[in-house]
């Protein structure tokens, strides 16, 4: 007898993704490491994608799904500026992010996504969506394969989750920088999904900077 074939359109290409927001700045960055079931197929694919001056746009999972993803909002961004002769704001484009992840809801993209960058006020954001559109607006965030490793991190050190007796200031630029690089290098120790390097966009009111930084190959 013939063994029966099942039909499955999606991959998962693992993937992870962090995200944290500040008074004037907004950090995020991905690990370069994709893989299929056990087997590293690339160890330098960027997981995130640039949509303007003010906003990196980054989704783990499916490869195929989160390029489709981010070619429909690049193509939506450069419609609305060339309409509008300026740039869509970020919590615009995380409205358009839940819009057009719920009209696929019934075949929906097979990824994990984050938006950063700057609000109208110049303030850092970060927004979460869930396959079918669900989105909240949050201070910091995790998706990916190495998410259950790197929010711990963050609920202790910048949600000061559960401690008492602790006043929280705003945290700097330079600390949150460091903390997103601890937070991938603790996760590679851990995930078999992550690692090679992390690719990080570091948003303020001056643009977006790039910055490499690597990790363990093995």
């Amino acid at each position: 007898m013939f063994a029966a074939h099942k039909f499955e359109p999606y991959t998962d290409n693992g993937g992870s993704i962090l995200a944290i927001a500040g008074e004037d700045y907004a950090l995020i960055g991905s690990d370069t490491r994709l893989c299929r079931d056990n087997s590293i197929c690339t160890r330098d694919q960027k997981w995130l994608f640039k949509l303007s001056q003010r906003m990196v746009f980054g989704a783990v999972g499916c490869w195929a799904d989160g390029l489709q993803l981010q070619r429909l909002l690049s193509g939506r961004q450069q419609m609305y500026e060339s309409e509008t002769d300026k740039s869509m704001s970020t919590p615009a484009m995380a409205q358009m992010v839940s819009t057009v992840l719920y009209y696929k809801r019934f075949f929906p993209y097979n990824v994990s996504s984050l938006l950063a960058g700057l609000d109208e006020d110049g303030k850092g954001c970060v927004f979460h969506f869930d396959c079918l559109g669900w989105s909240e607006r949050c201070e910091y965030c995790t998706e990916g394969s190495a998410r259950s490793e790197m929010q711990p991190l963050l609920d202790n050190r910048i949600g000061l989750k559960n401690m008492q007796n602790v006043t929280k200031v705003p945290m700097s630029r330079e600390k949150a920088l460091v903390l997103l690089k601890d937070a991938f290098t603790s996760a590679t120790e851990r995930s078999s999904h992550t690692g090679d390097s992390v690719f990080i966009f570091i948003i303020t009111a001056n643009g977006v900077q790039e910055e490499m930084f690597q990790l363990r190959k093995d």
